[in-house]
């Protein structure tokens, strides 16, 4: 891809719908996922940028907010707001005084550490809260308001989905180098659309960045390196049982301290986590849940890993395939303005399937594997779940398990047999 071209984002629409409906638009995610871009792309022509990154700019917005947001009027945006938190109560004001104006003011920040608890306190029924994480596979691809296979067609079989595959997607990644390239270098828009950034020397950055201006933030981090090595250590669990116990051994820790820090991952959109699937939802809190780099890049970087062909032939291609399933479907989600239902499933026994999603009261179940290609055995968690949730039906209302998936590395649609179809990375 050209250095220049822009990539359309699915969260265009949401945007655009968000700012005709609420006084306020709130757009928060990682560093470098294009929150600027797609704003100014969005809104450049109509609305004045203020970035409150810069210092002058903060000095004065803290000085005098009032006569700050008088120079600035809406219709505003206000990038880095995190920066000026107190903003947000001066904003509650004005948008009470026209609260009959929706699209007054656009707020982005690329972090999340303090934002959403200063939105709800002065915010809360006047903004809309989306986010944005870096490329999805189908905008990268172009295809950006491409549905999830079951929401295309909700009870499709193994012959549609061959028919609903996506071409474009699939056939830029049908070589598995070309996939595990891109998995390699992850998807942040400054890697994706301009190849020419050195790989290492932007992760560096990028980390350096993070752990500078986001987490010294968080009085809970008071050593960097040490957060480093955490971060390290949490990078090739990824795709594990969260054993925080284990890691707080093993870095020295307090288990209170870990928790500290996942909590900092969460909240700036650097892992995601996945809790048990239980029908019964109160069950579903109180077992260990799984965690994910929300970057394959960011997990290779962190890992140790220097080529696409230690990815893809190592031991972690497995973590990082999976960490890809996970970060596309919590991507296709959030873009849409939705916040994605996603668990796994897993017994005493052993039986697991790696991902359940819940989509309007159906159950999706997912397996994942790094192989190009897919065996009816693989789909085994599949239908032990199926069998598992059909026998306990009795216990009252639950999601009907619907059309299994083994998503693979190849770059066919192929039948599994028993209502499961093996599906490309590409074609998710």
């Amino acid at each position: 891809m050209s250095p220049d071209k822009y990539i359309t984002r699915s969260i265009e629409p949401v945007l655009e719908t968000a700012a005709a409906q609420f006084p306020a638009v709130v757009l928060s995610g990682p560093r470098q996922s294009g929150k600027t871009t797609v704003l100014k792309r969005l809104f450049g022509a109509r609305y004045e940028y203020v970035s409150l990154e810069a210092l002058d700019t903060r000095a004065l917005a803290a000085e005098d907010p009032r006569a700050f947001l008088r120079l600035h009027k809406p219709p505003v945006i206000f990038d880095e707001v995190q920066q000026a938190p107190h903003l947000l109560s001066y904003i509650q004001e004005l948008i009470d005084e026209r609260r009959d104006l929706n699209g007054q003011y656009i707020l982005s920040g690329s972090q999340n550490l303090l934002l959403l608890q200063h939105v709800s306190e002065s915010l809360a029924g006047r903004a809309a809260i989306l986010k944005l994480l870096p490329l999805s596979l189908r905008e990268w691809c172009g295809e950006p308001q491409r549905p999830l296979p079951w929401q295309a067609a909700p009870g499709s079989q193994a012959a549609t989905l061959a028919a609903q595959a996506a071409p474009t997607c699939a056939g830029l990644l049908s070589r598995p180098e070309d996939l595990w390239q891109l998995l390699f270098r992850g998807l942040y828009p400054g890697l994706s659309a301009s190849p020419a950034p050195d790989w290492l020397r932007w992760q560096q950055s990028y980390i350096e960045t993070y752990l500078e201006r986001d987490v010294r933030t968080v009085r809970q981090v008071g050593d960097l390196m040490t957060f480093q090595s955490f971060l390290r250590l949490l990078a090739a669990r990824s795709g594990q049982i969260l054993n925080m116990t284990g890691i707080a051994t093993e870095l020295g820790l307090t288990l209170n301290t870990v928790k500290a820090w996942i909590s900092v991952l969460l909240t700036s959109y650097q892992i995601v986590v996945l809790q048990p699937y239980h029908a019964n939802l109160g069950k579903r809190l109180v077992k260990r849940p799984k965690v994910y780099f929300a970057d394959t890049g960011t997990l290779c970087y962190l890992v140790g890993l220097r080529d696409p062909l230690h990815a893809m032939q190592g031991p972690m291609a497995g973590a990082i395939m999976e960490t890809a399933v996970v970060a596309e479907l919590t991507k296709a989600y959030l873009h849409c303005g939705d916040e994605p239902r996603l668990a796994f499933w897993r017994t005493a026994r052993g039986s697991e399937v790696d991902i359940v999603v819940e989509d309007q009261l159906r159950l999706y179940p997912i397996e994942v594997k790094a192989s190009a290609t897919p065996r009816p055995e693989m789909a085994r968690g599949i239908g032990e779940l199926t069998h598992a949730l059909a026998a306990g039906k009795a216990e009252g209302l639950r999601p009907a398990v619907q059309s299994g998936y083994v998503v693979h590395a190849g770059d066919r649609v192929v039948p599994l047999g028993g209502d499961v179809t093996g599906l490309p990375l590409g074609s998710l």
